[in-house]
């Protein structure tokens, strides 16, 4: 994990997507870096959002829930946005 959470004390990232014993972490818009999977609160899967509290090594990371849920209730709303004015039925190509 090393320099990504240094860098995010106090702060949060989002998981990007989890591959094997690694995940992406995005620690700001547009810059991924992977993490142990391990370092990373139970259960965390892609689009969980983590809380850093902390300094050092008296760092904690916790799964934000609210900041989570709030994070995909606006992605659903977005794609509901966007759909609102599709067309209706099947398309031909």
């Amino acid at each position: 994990m090393g320099e990504g959470k240094a860098q995010r004390v106090g702060s949060q990232v989002i998981v990007d997507a989890i591959e094997g014993e690694k995940a992406r972490v995005e620690i700001e818009p547009g810059l991924t870096v992977d993490w142990d999977r391990a370092s990373l609160p139970a259960g965390v899967k892609a689009g969980d959002v983590i809380r850093i509290e902390g300094q050092g090594e008296d760092q904690h990371l916790e799964l934000d829930r609210a900041a989570t849920r709030q994070r995909r209730e606006q992605a659903q709303d977005s794609l509901e946005a966007l759909n609102q004015n599709a067309p209706k039925g099947d398309l031909d190509l």
